[in-house]
């Protein structure tokens, strides 16, 4: 693994010289999927961006990252009952994931793991191998979001009802989506301006492909999210918390690059 990371960071390094309760809503909300792909794609490998031609020939990792939200709309027992659970980890405050795994429903962790295995398998058809890389690209920007590591008591901020910018809202609406939207940017200028300010030594320091660590981080960044006044969430929540959020979309854009290099060199 560390040699492996050693050769992303040397591939990154020379781009950026060259150019537990019922689900949360949904993880990071379609800006903030579609920066993490945006960013991913430009760090993939060759072997990774043939394996993207292949699976998705008219297509991105930013349209590719937000599939498995939009599907949750698809009546099918699939969407409704047993991709559910796919989006979020539930860590009790003070525990670790391994302390308590998955429930019998399965989790992301579970969901990774299943869908790494199909993007690896030379019996997976074509079709298999392309919902298996939305999963995968969508799953690890999830557990990016701190609120997706929930702590089981509020569906992951959702029953945590507050006033963002003076309009009825709740916490994890505010980390999907809100903060991100309340600066009025597209995903590509988002995409644009965090790729820009990410160093050598960022790539370097998030060059993980372990879940239990993104777990851990976002666990860690969770308890410190619920604000003092619920009632009066505006511009100093944001100047507190927005910087957060924006290395969050930039670690999982890293790390989902890393990943899927990491997958498909494996599977050759």
């Amino acid at each position: 693994m560390l040699a492996f990371a050693n050769r992303f960071c040397a591939v990154a390094l020379s781009t950026l010289i060259s150019f537990s309760i019922t689900a949360p809503a949904f993880g990071w909300g379609q800006t903030g999927h579609r920066i993490t792909g945006t960013i991913a794609q430009q760090y993939l490998s060759p072997l990774s961006q043939a394996a993207l031609m292949e699976l998705l020939p008219h297509g991105s990792l930013a349209e590719a990252s937000t599939h498995a939200d939009e599907m949750r709309s698809n009546p099918s027992e699939f969407w409704q009952k047993t991709a559910n659970p796919w989006h979020y980890v539930t860590v009790p405050e003070g525990k670790v994931y391994s302390e308590v795994g998955a429930p019998e429903e399965g989790d992301a962790i579970t969901a990774l793991t299943h869908f790494t295995h199909i993007l690896q398998s030379d019996a997976a058809t074509l079709d298999e191998k392309r919902l298996a890389l939305q999963f995968v690209v969508h799953i690890i920007g999830d557990l990016h979001q701190p609120l997706h590591a929930g702590n089981g008591t509020d569906r992951g901020g959702n029953d945590v009802k507050v006033r963002f910018f003076w309009q009825d809202s709740n916490l994890h609406r505010v980390w999907d989506s809100q903060m991100l939207e309340q600066r009025d940017l597209s995903y590509t200028e988002w995409s644009k301006w965090l790729t820009q300010s990410i160093t050598p030594s960022n790539i370097r320091e998030w060059a993980t492909t372990d879940a239990m660590v993104w777990i851990e981080e976002s666990t860690t960044l969770r308890d410190a999210l619920y604000p003092d006044n619920a009632n009066n969430m505006n511009y100093d929540y944001l100047y507190q918390h927005l910087p957060t959020a924006k290395q969050r979309l930039q670690m999982a854009g890293i790390r989902i690059a890393l990943y899927l290099n990491q997958v498909f060199e494996q599977a050759n």
